[in-house]
C-alpha cells in the first residue's frame, strides 16, 4: 500500500504542507499515523480526494472526444511567417503548442490571454515516479 507523508502529498497537490495539514484537521482528507507518529495519507484516499476536487469538465468536452483540457495563461507567443509557438502555464504545468501563425492570429492569442490546451494523443507515456 502506497502512503504519502504530508510534504509529499502537498508537492503532488501543488499546495503547502500547512494546507494539507488543515485539510486533514478539518476532516476533508483522511490520514493516519506511522510508527514514528508522523501523519501519512493512504494513496487511495489521496487519489479520491484529488478526484473530488477536480473542476467540472469544460462544457466543450461534451462536443469533443478530447478529455485532457488544461486551462491556463499564455506566457509566450513566438511567430514566424508560417508557424507559431504558444506557451501556456496551466497550474504547475507548462504546455507548448506548435500551430500555424494563422491560427494564433484568428484566436488572438497573446501573452496574458487565458487559453485552454486540449490534448488528444494516441500515445501517452506513463512513467513510475521515483520517491524522493
Amino acid at each position: 500500500m502506497t502512503t504519502f507523508q504530508i510534504g509529499e502529498a502537498a508537492e503532488l497537490l501543488g499546495v503547502s504542507p500547512d494546507t494539507v495539514r488543515r485539510w486533514v484537521d478539518a476532516g476533508r482528507l483522511s490520514a493516519s499515523r506511522d510508527q514514528q507518529g508522523h501523519r501519512v495519507i493512504d494513496g487511495v484516499d489521496l487519489a479520491a480526494f484529488v478526484r473530488s476536487q477536480a473542476a467540472d469538465p469544460d462544457v466543450r468536452s461534451e462536443e469533443s472526444s478530447a478529455r485532457n483540457r488544461l486551462r491556463g495563461i499564455v506566457t509566450a507567443v513566438v511567430k514566424d511567417t508560417v508557424m507559431a509557438q504558444v506557451d501556456i502555464q496551466a497550474g504547475p504545468f507548462r504546455v507548448v503548442s506548435l500551430m500555424s501563425r494563422e491560427a494564433v492570429d484568428e484566436l488572438d492569442l497573446r501573452v496574458g490571454s487565458v487559453a485552454v490546451a486540449v490534448i488528444k494523443s494516441t500515445t501517452v507515456v506513463v512513467e513510475r515516479a521515483v520517491k524522493r
